[in-house]
């Protein structure tokens, strides 16, 4: 029994220009092993929005998976029993804060955590705040300007930072929350990059491109100028 979660700093179908699923999306559904897994659809950070889910529809749709979308604004008890179905589950991108707000209230967020802690075969992916929302805590534009939250459901260790090179302020204000201790040690993910954790373990950096990257940010008492230590991980490219 495998727990794979693969957490992408952006991209993906979201980003698409041609709407298209892209190798990162097709790598998750691959995961599963199955001829037409079911996959679940969780658009929560992006209040629903009707354009995603039609989005996901269509790209997802092509790979020959069962699609399954679970709202929180309608149908909210259904969808969320309905997650145990699934043998992919795909995290959608927006406001990681308010995500995690509405997984509690909802008790997405303890299902998710059954359903990881259960040992069953299950691939869960996040796309920039979905990938965030698995971690101690991350960088969030939730409340209006970027900042660091010490927050989400903690089943990957550490913190996350999705758009690290295509938004400006996010590797700087990330290391900065590292530096100071507001934020553990983690993880800096262009957007077209992932990382792979198997049974909550990083087993691969992914990348869809030789341009993606993803960085360790740790935290040092040395006397750096930063605070922190940097360091590019070994990508593998799809």
């Amino acid at each position: 029994m495998t727990t794979h979660i693969v957490t992408m700093g952006g991209g993906g179908f979201s980003t698409s220009p041609t709407g298209a699923a892209t190798k990162l999306d097709k790598y998750v559904v691959d995961l599963a092993g199955k001829p037409n897994p079911v996959v679940g659809f969780l658009p929560t950070a992006s209040a629903d929005d009707p354009r995603y889910i039609n989005r996901f529809l269509t790209a997802y749709g092509a790979l020959g998976i069962r699609p399954l979308v679970a709202t929180l604004w309608h149908d909210a008890a259904r969808s969320v029993a309905r997650l145990d179905e699934a043998d992919v589950i795909v995290v959608g991108g927006g406001l990681t804060v308010n995500l995690i707000a509405l997984w509690d209230a909802h008790g997405v967020s303890t299902r998710l955590r059954r359903i990881i802690e259960s040992g069953r075969d299950v691939v869960i992916a996040g796309y920039a705040a979905g990938g965030g929302a698995f971690f101690e805590g991350c960088t969030t534009d939730s409340f209006g300007p970027i900042m660091a939250w010490k927050g989400g459901l903690g089943v990957l260790p550490g913190s996350f930072c999705s758009h690290y090179h295509s938004e400006d302020e996010r590797a700087p204000i990330f290391a900065e929350a590292i530096g100071e201790g507001s934020l553990p040690s983690g993880y800096g993910v262009d957007d077209g990059a992932a990382i792979h954790w198997v049974d909550g373990k990083p087993k691969a950096f992914l990348a869809e491109d030789t341009e993606a990257k993803v960085y360790r940010v740790e935290g040092t008492e040395e006397p750096t100028s930063s605070g922190v230590y940097i360091n590019a991980e070994r990508m593998r490219v799809l």
